[in-house]
């Protein structure tokens, strides 16, 4: 008995360890390459077998989002070096680790050599270029900068009407100057809501040099930078954005203008792929008697027939549901819900991952 309940506790401690093993990871922050530090995380990465470049900065502060570009392009290069850690910590949420290191302004980037917690304070310039010489230099490697590709599509003279004035496409555009404050500090947001909808084919997230190109930024009426515009499918002249700039406030705007559906993670919402007149039948198609049900069918496809662009395209999903629920009974769509739910946890493309996605959204609206 003894043996028995000795080998339970050395399971139990063991179990233990492991968890405390993989809670002590590195916490990537949503679309980044540079580790979020916390309280509870900071003497565990830093201080530790490696060298660390930290940054202390704080959500609200214009310097610091001017800086986040150059700061995800240096993480992406030192993300896969062994010997660095390139790392950040958001001193509003965590006052009490920013303040033990002596940080009083916003952003304060101190590094860290391998097994110390005394920081040497970085005062170079705030570029990706010299933030990466300064690593090598002190850290001893020599890793070159990496290129991150944008997924903004950079506007012409020669390209706008194409591309602006395409009546398939829903298109935002940022007039900017390359000297202009709130530009820079809008420059790291509007990439990641160009990031959230590349997969959107009608949708297009693209800026113009409004400097270099004053006569056709002076045809649109802008006067100021950065100068949104939103040009939908029906209406080519174009309509100032007037919205909020956080990531939330413009991915809000795409999906209701766009009849998108993503999170600020680019990530599907429960509601993509749904129609609603094909909800409603497919609630019809799970309540019909078995000899209705091809019935039902038949309409669906009716529907979907009427539909055109993505939700003809989706349509086709509920009727290939319906057909499968006829062939293999109902309890199809709980195995495929479970099928599908086991893919996305495992590593896949993303354009795979939105089309299970959807295939999951209208298979709930099979169930009853």
């Amino acid at each position: 008995m003894a043996s028995s309940q000795i080998s339970r506790g050395t399971l139990s401690l063991l179990l233990l360890l492991l968890s405390a093993a993989f809670a002590a990871g590195p916490a990537f922050a949503d679309g980044d390459d540079v580790v979020a530090l916390t309280e509870s995380t900071f003497e565990k990465e830093v201080g530790q077998d490696r060298d660390a470049l930290v940054e202390f900065y704080a959500p609200w502060c214009g310097h610091c989002k001017k800086l986040a570009p150059e700061y995800e392009r240096l993480g992406s290069t030192f993300k896969k070096a062994k010997s660095v850690l390139i790392a950040k910590v958001d001193c509003d949420e965590h006052k009490s680790v920013c303040g033990k290191y002596g940080v009083s302004g916003y952003p304060t980037i101190q590094w860290f050599p391998k097994g110390s917690l005394e920081p040497k304070k970085y005062e170079g310039q705030r570029t990706a270029e010299a933030l990466a010489e300064f690593v090598n230099s002190e850290g001893g490697t020599n890793i070159k900068l990496t290129t991150i590709p944008s997924s903004v599509v950079v506007l012409t003279p020669e390209t706008f009407e194409s591309i602006v004035l395409d009546e398939s496409k829903y298109v935002l555009v940022e007039f900017y100057a390359p000297w202009c404050g709130h530009c820079k500090s809008l420059a790291p947001t509007y990439e990641k809501l160009a990031s959230v909808f590349k997969l959107d084919e009608g949708v297009v997230i693209a800026n113009l040099d409004a400097d270099k190109h004053k006569d056709l930024a002076e045809k649109y009426g802008v006067t100021g930078f950065p100068t949104l515009k939103f040009f939908p499918k029906g209406n080519k002249i174009g309509e100032d954005y007037d919205g909020g700039r956080d990531l939330g406030d413009f991915v809000k705007f795409i999906n209701e203008k766009c009849g998108t559906s993503r999170d600020t993670k680019g990530q599907l919402t429960s509601e993509a792929g749904r129609v609603a007149s094909l909800d409603a039948m497919a609630k019809e198609f799970l309540g019909a008697a078995s000899d209705k049900k091809k019935e039902v069918l038949s309409n669906m496809e009716e529907e979907v027939s009427k539909l055109s662009g993505a939700a003809a395209k989706h349509g086709k999903v509920y009727v290939t549901i319906a057909k499968k629920v006829l062939e293999k009974g109902s309890d199809y769509t709980k195995k495929e819900t479970e099928r599908l739910q086991r893919m996305l946890e495992k590593s896949i493309s993303p354009s795979k991952a939105d089309e299970f996605i959807i295939k999951k959204n209208v298979l709930s609206t099979f169930s009853s």
